[in-house]
């Protein structure tokens, strides 16, 4: 059986243009968090020579004079098309890794037949379905289909196969050690220490050697460059280790009501993907940062423990503020504030808190926890009906004045009613090119797309 990396050119890029037909064949940035680097480009900017991460300030001047169309980061949009895709490949096979985003394994079976007609066709349906453009590789193994892919993303086809290991040496004698799949510029560069500088010499080198650096996952990587498939397919998702929600602000903020203030949506919103993944927190980590281009850069944090696991947000939020005012300098223009949620387990595997149950013995009264988690359950799902903070604590608030800037991000056309794509009808049209057109025939409709 042969595995298959499926993989969304460009992704952010092309999800602007599932939309925006104009912009199809135009040069497009996407930028990061706050509007600050460059996360993604077309092929037309990549020829440019603008490399990824690049700040944006860098580049205005390139920008325009070259008519480059600037997006923030649409998530939302992102998100939902990612899922639409991993839906899509679905119907290919029953064996399928999100592996991310913009990526996913999948195992063909050999009954498919001809492993790159097959793959012409997922790609096309991929396309036909989502409007996403995709390349596929091929391969006996992971690391081999991740060898593939570079390939097929080369190709006019958008599609390329391995049929075997030895196939796979051209394209591996080619290819700098660093980029072999799992190995990471450290190992690489510890690999060039000893002489191997292509992924060819890293498949043939000795297996002591290779396994005395990097023990188990060294000896993966080798068995996979020779064709034996020893990472599986991951269908389901490991539970996280922990959660993190953290963004920079639009602009410096000195004031600790403001912390307070961006800090509680940001420790509402991992309470609710611990809620969703169906997890509690033990452990919680506060931490603060300036900007680190200023003068004097600022960093710090602070790590509480939690009695007992869990994912209530009033709790959370009670030992997040606190932690807060702990770390707080006052005039100190922070960029930047976040949360992480470690010592993550199952709710099912809640372990009680003995001071708990000795306010229970002294007052009579225990804690409510099945009143805390419907009460949490009926905030998730009116935000999940009407959308993002409907209903949320009072020390989010309203007036958000430190929020990230995201001034250039296109409507969340497949997400929010109020910015669905807009269709309009030319109903004179419609009577010119058809005499029996009438009020309950108005067939002659397309979608203004851009």
């Amino acid at each position: 059986m042969s595995i298959a990396l499926v993989d969304c050119n460009n992704f952010y890029v092309s999800c602007e243009r599932v939309f925006q037909l104009r912009l199809r064949g135009q040069p497009i940035v996407v930028l990061s968090n706050n509007d600050g680097c460059v996360v993604a480009r077309s092929p037309e900017v990549k020829a440019l020579g603008v490399s990824m991460g690049v700040p944006y300030f860098k580049i205005q001047e390139l920008v325009r004079q070259h008519q480059i169309h600037v997006f923030s980061s649409n998530y939302a949009l992102y998100g939902d098309l990612s899922n639409r895709v991993m839906l899509t490949l679905g119907y290919f096979s029953s064996e399928i890794e999100v592996y991310s985003i913009d990526e996913a394994f999948m195992r063909l079976s050999p009954h498919f037949g001809d492993s790159i007609e097959y793959g012409s066709q997922i790609r096309s349906t991929v396309q036909q379905w989502t409007g996403v453009p995709v390349s596929i590789g091929i391969a006996p193994t992971k690391v081999l289909a991740k060898v593939a892919i570079e390939v097929a993303k080369k190709s006019s086809r958008g599609v390329f196969a391995l049929a075997s290991a030895e196939q796979a040496d051209e394209y591996l004698a080619k290819m700098p050690v660093r980029d072999i799949w799992g190995l990471g510029s450290r190992l690489g560069h510890w690999s060039a220490t000893q002489g191997i500088s292509t992924a060819l010499e890293f498949k043939q080198a000795r297996p002591k050697l290779i396994v005395k650096k990097m023990g188990v996952m060294g000896r993966r990587l080798l068995l996979e460059l020779h064709g034996f498939s020893c990472l599986p397919i991951e269908t389901e998702s490991k539970p996280k280790q922990e959660t993190c929600v953290s963004r920079s602000f639009g602009q410096p903020v000195t004031s600790l009501p403001e912390l307070k203030q961006a800090l509680a949506l940001y420790v509402n919103r991992a309470a609710e993907k611990l809620r969703r993944q169906q997890q509690v927190a033990t452990e919680m980590t506060i931490f603060a940062n300036t900007s680190r281009f200023i003068e004097h850069p600022h960093s710090s944090s602070k790590t509480v423990k939690l009695p007992s696991g869990t994912n209530f947000t009033p709790e959370l939020l009670g030992y997040a503020i606190a932690a807060l005012s702990q770390i707080y300098l006052p005039n100190c223009p922070y960029k930047k504030v976040g949360v992480v949620m470690s010592g993550l387990h199952s709710e099912q595997m809640r372990q009680g808190n003995l001071f708990d149950l000795l306010e229970t013995i002294q007052t009579s009264q225990s804690r409510d926890l099945e009143r805390e988690r419907l009460l949490c359950e009926i905030v998730d799902r009116l935000n999940s009906r009407y959308g993002a903070e409907t209903v949320t604590f009072g020390l989010v608030g309203k007036s958000q004045g430190w929020r990230l800037r995201c001034d250039r991000r296109s409507p969340r056309f497949t997400t929010c009613w109020s910015e669905l794509p807009v269709v309009k009808a030319d109903y004179n049209f419609a009577e010119q090119s058809n005499p029996e057109y009438n009020s309950r025939s108005k067939v002659n409709c397309w979608a203004n797309r851009s």
